[in-house]
């Protein structure tokens, strides 16, 4: 068996993906070979980030490295959260269920709506006069 065991998780937000990859450590997150407090400065994304994690109990026993792209600031942290949330389940299956209550296996299924010909975007239409 491998020295090294890495447990992968991938999870995706709006046009976002997250690829994780955790073994066990001592608690190191880096995103995108960045530190997590440089990558998200904003206390709330750290936090959507950081929840499957602070819910299992298991914030230090595992060093994870992320690599995310494409969308925002917001559905990067969702996509990695949805990462983290699946890497933990197939790591201990035990954490199931308190994942699952929290919502953090369930993938958010919303995007952007696409335009539509004849309107001005996804449902905005042109101005319309009556004379």
């Amino acid at each position: 068996m491998a020295e090294e065991q890495y447990i992968w998780g991938t999870g995706r937000r709006k046009t976002s993906i997250a690829r994780i990859r955790l073994k066990k450590g001592d608690g190191k997150i880096t995103v995108n070979k960045k530190d997590l407090d440089t990558y998200f400065p904003i206390e709330r994304e750290k936090g959507t980030v950081l929840s499957p994690l602070e819910t299992t109990e298991t914030l230090h026993e595992y060093d994870i490295w992320i690599n995310v792209r494409g969308g925002g600031i917001t559905g990067q942290a969702g996509a990695i959260s949805l990462g983290i949330a699946r890497a933990l389940s197939k790591s201990d299956p035990s954490l199931i269920n308190s994942l699952r209550n929290g919502g953090f296996l369930t993938r958010d299924s919303r995007m952007k709506e696409r335009k539509k010909y004849g309107q001005k975007g996804a449902r905005k239409s042109f101005q319309w006069t009556k004379r």
